[in-house]
Formats: structure tokens, sequence, C-alpha cells
């Protein structure tokens, strides 16, 4: 296979994943949050224990707009530092109880409307969104 096609056919799709995910995020975070620390908090829910400059790397935002947000959150109580026992300078981040709260609350807004798009696919169907996602996960997106 050509790899530029393949190149331009994966940049389509993650445009696309990135619309998707919009349409399906849109209007699913607390009214207490701003889109900035959703997303924050959305990262640290499938990948915590996280520390700021991860969370400054995948979400391209400065160590310092990080540290602020992250003060934010925690004044909220949604979020949690625990410094590592061997380098206290070092700061790992995961949800509160309440941060689960919202979070759950979040996805599971998110979680009818991904059900609501599939609601007519087959069983086959799911199985090769199953099975495409597993490949994209594993060759693509480790």
């Amino acid at each position: 296979m050509d790899k530029k096609a393949l190149f331009e056919k994966m940049f389509t799709f993650t445009t696309s994943v990135h619309q998707v995910t919009h349409e399906l995020t849109q209007n699913a975070k607390s009214d207490s949050i701003t889109p900035v620390q959703y997303k924050i908090l959305e990262y640290i829910t499938v990948s915590q224990p996280v520390t700021p400059s991860e969370i400054s790397d995948c979400q391209h935002i400065s160590m310092p707009n990080t540290s602020r947000e992250l003060k934010k959150l925690s004044e909220k109580n949604l979020i949690e530092k625990i410094s590592d026992s061997e380098d206290r300078r070092k700061q790992y981040i995961h949800l509160s109880k309440e941060g689960e709260m919202m979070m759950n609350e979040a996805f599971a807004i998110v979680e009818s409307r991904f059900q609501s798009r599939l609601q007519h696919a087959s069983k086959e169907d799911l199985a090769e969104i199953d099975r495409a996602l597993d490949i994209l996960q594993t060759k693509l997106f480790y």
C-alpha cells in the first residue's frame, strides 16, 4: 500500500475522531468547570495517575497554565495530588471522589450519545468496530 495514501487516510480519520469526540462530549461537562478543566479531568480519568508535565504535554498547555488549572481543580476538590515517596518534587494527580462522580456523570452522557450512534449496528458491525479499535490501539496509538 502507498504510505502517502495511508497517511492521508489516517489524517482524515483522526480529524473525524476529533469531530465525533467534540459532538459526543459537547455540553457533557458540569457548568462549574471550564472546557480546559474538563479536558484535563478527562485526561486524568483515562490515564491516572498522571504528572503535571504529562498533562501539560498531552493537553498542549504551558506548565504555568497547567499548574494554575490544577490548583483551581484542587480547590474545587476534583483532584488530589500525591507526592512521590522517592522524589518529593514529583507529584501524581488523580481524581478525588468528587472528581470521579463528576466525570462518571459526564461519561454517562457521552456513552448514551455513543450508544445512540451504534443503535442500528449489527452484531457483525460491532465485532468489526471492536477489532478495528484493537488494531488501531496496538499498531498506531500505542
